[in-house]
């Protein structure tokens, strides 16, 4: 660091000077990649061209460190005493609160209710269906006494709430009139990992999870593949994100569903991320729970239950398909500011009363206006690092020339824009960023999903790429292991949309069953 005083400008890439302005020379962390550069001019007026240092570690070095970095410095989380969780910090709570409000309303519209159940769950409640609890058992939490009592009976803080959604509805149906129960609840639930992440893997996460009862399998099956369809929607039309439907296979079936259904979507570094997933759990907990009804023809009969859910693992989906070495970048319709207005030489008289204007102006927007001391040049890069969609740029030759300069996050393209069509033209871009960026994760998605139809070709496919590979499986949970054991590569889905690649499995050579989605996963 030199401590002597310097005449510093900052320029953009398209050479825009930011303004000039003594003081020491620090050369200090800054979430811009390669896009700003200081030249520093000492008092013998000779230049000196420095960038700025780099502070996220590049995703082509690092991925994962890339992505530490990212959640830290954008200020969505941060560490905390208690082992295994994480807070989450304004800026990364105002996005679950999007996505919350969105999806609740895509929700309801299905006619879906909201409760709220207990997050206490007695040990006997747990036990009533046997696979369940032995797919859970290794990551529960248990609560062993009240206060300085120990309790008769420990109770786990839920996992998940399948239990006492059963309890609840065994003594709230009795007549096929109370059906359809279509209910979910947003809250957090706590599984004991091992290893945690921040929003892809901790020990206490939020999320919604619907518990819906029915008269008939039809109408469970219906609803099952119709709250997976919601997810697929509001993945691609709320967050940008592409997404393959399918099938689980048994082994990687949810514990005591007759079938689990998922969307799959593909990050930047390759590797899949499970993104909601739609559980039917035929009649399999009613049996166990005793949640009977008179049907119509005044016979008792056993509801059939689904079950679906979304965590807030897709912040970390949203992160990691979009974001860039300069940060994040945020799809507009979950971004908590769409608009950053920055003004240029606010010290002038005037700029800044335009830049509280053009954000009155802009009020059908999430919009602010960054009127800190700090540099234009520290704004944009902070503006980029946020992932903000779009920033408008207003000084005082804009303003004399009625005009503003409109960045885009997304490709870094300006464009010059009258202040009497700002609001046309802002609604116009932020429409063109949300289908710009689905588009290119699309293409990312087509561009690293391979074919393979040998042994040959599966196993040196994934030694030398990273996406999803398509392939046919005999369907042998046997064969399926086999492949994660010798390849730490795991089935995704079967997907809707079924080919037929060959006719022998890819991996033994029986005769093929499924054509599967395989990858590594988070």
């Amino acid at each position: 660091m030199r401590r002597n005083a310097a005449l510093i400008r900052v320029v953009t890439p398209d050479s825009r000077s930011l303004g000039w302005d003594w003081g020491p020379v620090f050369f200090m962390h800054s979430p811009m990649q390669k896009k700003f550069v200081i030249y520093c001019y000492d008092k013998e007026d000779k230049m000196a061209e420095k960038k700025l240092v780099e502070a996220i570690t590049s995703m082509e070095e690092d991925f994962a460190q890339w992505y530490t970095d990212v959640v830290k410095k954008a200020e969505l989380i941060d560490y905390s005493n208690v082992k295994g969780c994480m807070v989450i910090k304004p800026a990364g709570y105002a996005i679950w609160e999007l996505i919350q409000r969105q999806l609740d309303d895509m929700f309801k519209e299905t006619g879906v209710e909201n409760v709220y159940m207990p997050m206490f769950i007695p040990e006997s409640l747990l036990q009533k269906e046997k696979d369940h609890v032995e797919g859970f058992a290794p990551e529960v939490a248990w609560v062993t006494h009240g206060g300085l009592n120990p309790l008769q009976e420990r109770m786990c803080v839920r996992p998940t709430s399948e239990t006492l959604f059963c309890d609840f509805y065994k003594g709230d149906i009795h007549s096929y009139r109370d059906l359809p129960k279509v209910y979910n609840q947003w809250c957090s639930v706590v599984r004991w990992e091992k290893e945690t992440r921040p929003f892809l893997r901790s020990r206490e996460f939020l999320w919604q999870e619907g518990h819906t009862a029915h008269a008939t399998a039809d109408e469970a099956q219906a609803r099952t593949e119709q709250m997976l369809d919601v997810y697929a929607r509001f993945c691609e039309e709320v967050l940008a994100i592409p997404v393959v439907k399918g099938r689980k296979t048994e082994k990687e079936k949810f514990a005591g569903a007759e079938a689990t259904y998922t969307i799959e979507a593909l990050m930047h570094d390759g590797k899949a991320l499970q993104s909601g997933t739609s559980h039917n759990f035929g009649d399999g907990f009613a049996r166990a729970f005793g949640i009977q009804f008179t049907d119509k023809d005044n016979t008792l009969k056993y509801v059939h239950q689904t079950s679906w859910g979304m965590s807030t693992r897709i912040i970390g989906a949203i992160i990691m398909v979009h974001g860039d070495n300069s940060g994040l970048v945020l799809p507009p319709k979950v971004a908590p500011v769409q608009i950053m207005i920055i003004p240029i030489q606010q010290r002038k008289e005037g700029v800044l009363d335009k830049a509280y204007e053009l954000k009155k102006r802009l009020s059908g927007f999430r919009v602010k206006v960054d009127d800190s001391d700090k540099s234009p040049g520290w704004k944009f890069s902070e503006q980029e690092m946020r992932g903000i969609p779009i920033r408008v740029e207003i000084g005082p030759k804009d303003i004399e020339a009625g005009k503003c300069i409109i960045c885009r996050r997304d490709n870094g393209e300006k464009t010059e824009v009258s202040l009497d069509s700002l609001e046309e033209a802002a609604a116009k871009i932020l429409e063109d960023i949300q289908k710009s960026m689905f588009r290119k994760a699309k293409a990312h998605l087509e561009a690293h999903t391979y074919t393979a139809r040998t042994r040959e070709e599966f196993i040196k496919t994934f030694a030398e790429k990273a996406g999803f590979v398509k392939a046919m499986w005999c369907g042998e949970t046997e064969c399926e292991e086999k492949i994660k054991e010798d390849m730490a590569v795991t089935s995704r889905c079967m997907p809707y949309g079924q080919e037929c690649l060959s006719e022998t499995c890819v991996y033994c050579g029986k005769p093929a069953k499924k054509m599967v989605y395989w990858g590594k996963a988070y």
